[in-house]
């Protein structure tokens, strides 16, 4: 595994990764999730779990999966915003009693959405840097 690769489409995804939620959360459903506080440290460990995410997914395509192209990381971006969308969401529902089926499903489309970007993204950059 190239250390550089696995950074540079890491941060890249973990800032598309930002933007996104930003987009999805912060602006198109709005008033169907609960919002933040607006404090500097929120954003800031919100930032993180971007930036935590946009590395796995790179740490997964450059050293098991091999992938370096925007369709076959959209395709494997897909199944795993797929899974972390429904695992996160099952413990939402167990844990926070006030969570409906309908946000949680609306959430699970989301995830899959984001990580779809997300993993395409990697997946070009990935591409780029190899050639």
């Amino acid at each position: 595994m190239k250390t550089k690769n696995f950074l540079i489409a890491g941060l890249v995804g973990g800032i598309v990764d930002y933007l996104l939620g930003w987009l999805f959360y912060g602006i198109l459903f709005k008033n169907s999730f609960p919002q933040p506080e607006e404090s500097g440290q929120t954003m800031l460990f919100i930032f993180l779990g971007c930036l935590t995410f946009g590395l796995f997914i790179s740490y997964i395509y450059n050293r098991w999966a091999q992938i370096s192209t925007l369709a076959t990381g959209a395709k494997a971006g897909a199944i795993i915003g797929l899974f972390f969308g429904l695992f996160s969401n099952f413990f939402r529902i167990a844990m926070s009693p006030d969570t409906s089926y309908q946000m949680a499903a609306l959430d699970v489309g989301i995830s899959i959405v984001m990580a779809t970007i997300v993993g395409a993204v990697i997946g070009a950059v990935i591409g780029k840097l190899e050639s």
